[in-house]
């Protein structure tokens, strides 16, 4: 640990990968968002392109809106790779603990990335979350003329899981009649509905993502399990992405040995392949 301390080599390649990916992420990101949006908003019906969203884009939020997360964005890729990096170096170093030529094979390094993928996927996606609704809150318009209800004094309980709303006991006097008809699940219907703070506010509809952006929001409404939504199919793309990553990493530079020194760690079955080719041709 204190030869780790006092090289500076780990905090210079940090440094560097961070630096790179805030300039990578701070160049494209606008076409991220505008993927993002054209994917969010077209419909069969109505297919949108760049040219819509860019404009739809620029006259709600301006030019600056193509730019709305990307500060969560950066966070999230950085730490991501560093995760990435990390797992990856962790696990091959397990492998080629003993080994004299201090070399993992590419099965290795595809089940390491495998791994390394699985952990990148876990640790960026709230951050992608978070990203995502405010890209989209960028180009949505939004509309919030506060009722009679809202003017009130705000119940502790709905404004903390619903912020900007407070509590219209007619129309929670109404849900609870509405639904006391039915078979009830819970004991208490009153209770049973706090869990779905916009039938206490006379909406009846959830509100829009636009305004549930926040990370205080996203939880408080939503809960953590929101932070890793999708999260299966990012395990996913993340794992075969790592896995195909780190083996074309490996094996592209032993060829590069192989045709240097000769002495790779895959001479071996290569030349057996050779002599056996010589063979059956002679």
């Amino acid at each position: 640990m204190d030869e780790l301390l006092k090289n500076k080599t780990v905090a210079v390649h940090a440094a560097a990968g961070a630096a790179s990916v805030t300039l990578g992420t701070a160049l494209t990101y606008p076409l991220d968002t505008l993927k993002v949006l054209i994917q969010v908003g077209s419909s069969a019906r109505k297919p949108l392109t760049v040219t819509d969203v860019l404009n739809r884009a620029r006259a709600l939020s301006g030019y600056s809106g193509l730019y709305n997360g990307v500060g969560w964005l950066t966070l999230g890729r950085t730490l991501g790779l560093g995760a990435r990096f990390g797992v990856y170096e962790i696990l091959t170093a397990f492998y080629k603990d003993g080994r004299e030529d201090d070399y993992s094979y590419v099965s290795e390094a595809l089940m390491a990335g495998f791994a390394a993928g699985i952990m990148e996927c876990f640790v960026s996606s709230p951050f992608e979350i978070i990203k995502l609704r405010a890209q989209v809150a960028s180009a949505s318009r939004v509309v919030h003329s506060p009722t009679i209800a809202e003017k009130s004094v705000a119940s502790p309980l709905v404004s903390r899981l619903l912020p900007r709303y407070s509590l219209d006991m007619t129309a929670m006097s109404n849900s609870v009649g509405l639904l006391s008809t039915l078979t009830p699940r819970h004991a208490n219907m009153s209770d049973a509905l706090k869990g779905y703070p916009w039938m206490m506010t006379g909406s009846g509809r959830p509100p829009a993502v636009s305004n549930v952006r926040m990370p205080s929001e996203i939880l408080s409404l939503e809960g953590w399990a929101a932070m890793w939504r999708g999260l299966r199919s990012g395990l996913v793309r993340d794992s075969i992405f790592g896995g195909i990553f780190f083996s074309s990493w490996q094996f592209t530079p032993s060829n590069a040995e192989l045709e240097s020194c000769g002495d790779g760690p895959y001479t071996q079955q290569i030349s057996a392949i050779l002599n056996l080719g010589d063979r059956v041709v002679t």
